[in-house]
C-alpha cells in the first residue's frame, strides 16, 4: 500500500528531536442556533490548516422529539463550506434555489464567493422522533482571485466519491488526491480531506509532506510514534514529519490540509476575506437587505455585535 500524505510539495526529513505532532487543538463549545458544537478552527493557537479557516464538531447529540437543528438563513462570502455526516441528517437550503437533504458519507459544498445566503435546519419529517445527529463542517477560504466567484452549490452521494477497503484501513476521499484517487468535489486551490478508519491494532505509515496537515480525531485512539492520543483533537502535523500510525482501538480520524492560503485572510460572522474593506461591505449589505434570499424562507439571522466566530 503506498500513502502519501498532502503530496504538494518538496518533502524534507524532520529532525531526530522533532515531534511529529507539533500541536494539538482542543475544540471550544459554541452554539449555532439552539444546538452547541465544538469549534477548533480558528483558535488563538492556530487561525487555519491549508486552506481551511473554520472547522466545527457538531454532536455526537440526540435532538429530542419535536425539535431539530434550526440555523436560520444567513450570509457567507469569500469561501466554501464544506458539511459532512458521519450520522443524521441535514436540510440545505439556499439563496441559488438549492434544497438538498445531506445524509452520513456525501458532501454539500456550497462556494459563497461574492455572496450567499443558506438554512441548515431538520426536515419536518424528522422531528417526530428523536434523530442523530454528528458531523462536521468545514469552511475553505478562496484564493485571492476566486473570492468573488459566482455562487454555486453542489452535492455529492456518498457513493460517488472514491474510496478504498484494505489492510484494516478504510478510506473514503472527501476532496483533493491521494493514493492515486481523485475526488470530485471542487477545489480552488490544493486542498486535501479524508476520512480514514483503522481497525483495532492496524497501522498506517503517512510519509513526510511540506504542506500544512493536521489529523481530527473522532473516534477511538491513535498511537503516534509512540504517543497515544484522545478523540476529539486536532493535532497539527509539524511540516516534513513523516507518521507512523497504530490504532489502539478501532479509530476514525479526518486528515485535512493543503496549500497554505495566498495572504492573511480575516473573518468576521460569516464572512471570510482578504480585504477588511469588503467585510465591511457585506456587513452593510446585510443590514441594509442587499443579499439574495432563501426562497419561502423569511426568517434571518441579524448582524450580530460581536464578530466571531
Amino acid at each position: 500500500m503506498s500513502w502519501h500524505a498532502c503530496p504538494l510539495a518538496e518533502s524534507r526529513p524532520a529532525a531526530p528531536d522533532e515531534a511529529a505532532v507539533e500541536l494539538e487543538l482542543v475544540p471550544r463549545t459554541r452554539d449555532i442556533g439552539g444546538f452547541e458544537v465544538g469549534r477548533v478552527l480558528p483558535s488563538g493557537k492556530r487561525r487555519a490548516v491549508g486552506p481551511f479557516v473554520f472547522f466545527d464538531q457538531m454532536g455526537p447529540s440526540i435532538l429530542g422529539a419535536g425539535h431539530g437543528l434550526d440555523v436560520r438563513p444567513h450570509p457567507h462570502i469569500g469561501l466554501a463550506t464544506l458539511t459532512y455526516l458521519f450520522e443524521g441528517e441535514i436540510l440545505h437550503r439556499d439563496s441559488l434555489g438549492s434544497t438538498q437533504a445531506i445524509r452520513p458519507g456525501a458532501v454539500n459544498l456550497m462556494i459563497a464567493g461574492r455572496g450567499i445566503v443558506h438554512s441548515e435546519r431538520t426536515a419536518p419529517e424528522l422531528r417526530a422522533t428523536p434523530a442523530p445527529l454528528f458531523g462536521i463542517q468545514a469552511w475553505i477560504a478562496l484564493p485571492r482571485a476566486a473570492e468573488e466567484t459566482a455562487p454555486a452549490f453542489d452535492h455529492h452521494a456518498a457513493a460517488t466519491l472514491p474510496s478504498l477497503d484494505e489492510g484494516g484501513v478504510s478510506l473514503r476521499l472527501i476532496a483533493g488526491e491521494l493514493m492515486g484517487l481523485s475526488s470530485p468535489v471542487t477545489t480552488f486551490s490544493e486542498t486535501l480531506y479524508a476520512d480514514i478508519a483503522l481497525d483495532a491494532g492496524a497501522r498506517l505509515p503517512l510519509p513526510p509532506g511540506a504542506a500544512e496537515c493536521a489529523l481530527y480525531l473522532v473516534s477511538g485512539e491513535l498511537e503516534i510514534d509512540g504517543h497515544r492520543h484522545a478523540p476529539g483533537r486536532m493535532l497539527l502535523l509539524r511540516r516534513g514529519a513523516g507518521l507512523a500510525l497504530r490504532a489502539s482501538a478501532n479509530a476514525r480520524f479526518l486528515l485535512v490540509g493543503g496549500e497554505p492560503l495566498d495572504g492573511p485572510r480575516y473573518l468576521w460572522w460569516n464572512f471570510v476575506s482578504s480585504s477588511k474593506d469588503r467585510i465591511e461591505a457585506a456587513k452593510a449589505d446585510w443590514q441594509a437587505s442587499r443579499f439574495p434570499a432563501v426562497p419561502d424562507d423569511a426568517e434571518f439571522i441579524p448582524l450580530p455585535d460581536t464578530p466571531g466566530p
